[in-house]
């Protein structure tokens, strides 16, 4: 096998690994992906310019130790090296976006409904933010570009603070400093007294089941006869808020979102059980389920941006961060 396909090859090993690092960082499989190819230009430039180097040079002597040995000569760690570069790009990224965070939400929040222009799966999309967590990318896209970078890389992955530090330009004690920040919003604040969290969170989740496999039975056994919902203006759009009354209206109308669900997962939203809604990992909409005696009474769909800001959203799951957090 020539140097290149070698190299190649070894690329391919880290390849799942680096599109973890930056799906995560990203919250979107397209900006994912184009950062994994990214990372990649940036190999087989360097590993150019080494062969360059090299054929200008004395040829290199028998023996001579490398780290990795499919690596580019002078990368002693490819997979290191590969993370460190595929951070960097979204690092990038993460801080384009916090240069336009005073357009309208509506700007850059893609409409879950419209077919992806690149052709993509939203299904692959779907499983990707399940297996991650809707409410985990919601919250970590309101996290600083650093405090994202710093909780991902050492929560998640483990990589060292003194090794991510350089990339933020943060000491490592700056570094942990982010990270815990980033943990405690991740963590959020304890559910609300007397919430009965288990049992609400069994029926917004089995809501959002019935919904995804389109079964309307389910959902009307779910919801109260005289269940209301209340939608606001941004959500249809229309020109006054929705409100929609009665088990089979509000179960029907939940049947036609049932595309939408594929990007929607449970949250603590408020300190209660709800689900928010997240195409591309940014916050589109959030549903806060009244439930009374197991059942639904009243549904709160959420999408004025205004609103969503001041929505308390943060993961269900007790300890999100891992074995590495602290």
């Amino acid at each position: 096998m020539d140097e290149n396909g070698s190299l190649t090859e070894r690329f391919e090993k880290d390849r799942t690994r680096l599109r973890a690092v930056a799906y995560r960082m990203l919250g979107s499989v397209t900006e994912a992906d184009d950062a994994v190819q990214e990372t990649w230009l940036r190999l087989s430039r360097t590993a150019d310019a080494h062969a360059h180097a090299h054929a200008h040079a004395h040829a290199h002597e028998e023996g001579e130790e490398r780290g990795d040995g499919d690596a580019p000569a002078g990368i002693e760690n490819l997979t290191g090296w590969l993370t460190t570069v595929v951070s960097r790009v979204c690092l990038n990224i993460l801080r384009a976006r916090a240069n336009r965070r005073e357009d309208p939400l509506d700007a850059y929040v893609p409409d879950p409904d419209a077919a992806p222009e690149d052709g993509r799966d939203p299904e692959e999309e779907a499983l990707l933010a399940d297996s991650v967590g809707v409410a985990l990318l919601v919250v970590l896209d309101t996290l600083t570009p650093a405090e994202r970078l710093a909780f991902v890389l050492h929560d998640m992955f483990a990589v060292p603070f003194d090794e991510i530090g350089p990339l933020i330009e943060r000491t490592p004690a700056a570094t942990r400093q982010l990270a815990s920040r980033a943990r405690r919003r991740v963590r959020g604040v304890a559910p609300a007294p007397g919430a009965d969290l288990p049992r609400r969170r069994q029926v917004v989740e089995a809501f959002l089941a019935a919904t995804r496999g389109g079964n309307f039975d389910a959902l009307v056994s779910l919801l109260h006869p005289d269940v209301v919902l209340h939608a606001d203006r941004t959500v249809v759009p229309t020109p006054e808020p929705v409100v929609v009354r009665g088990a089979a209206t509000v179960a029907r109308g939940a049947m036609a979102a049932t595309g939408r669900a594929l990007f929607t997962g449970p949250a603590l939203i408020d300190g209660t059980a709800g689900l928010v809604m997240a195409p591309g990992g940014r916050l589109f909409l959030a549903l806060v389920f009244t439930v009374t005696g197991g059942l639904i009474t009243a549904i709160d769909v959420i999408a004025e941006p205004e609103r969503l800001r001041h929505l308390d959203i943060t993961v269900l799951d007790g300890d999100p961060s891992g074995p590495h957090g602290e």
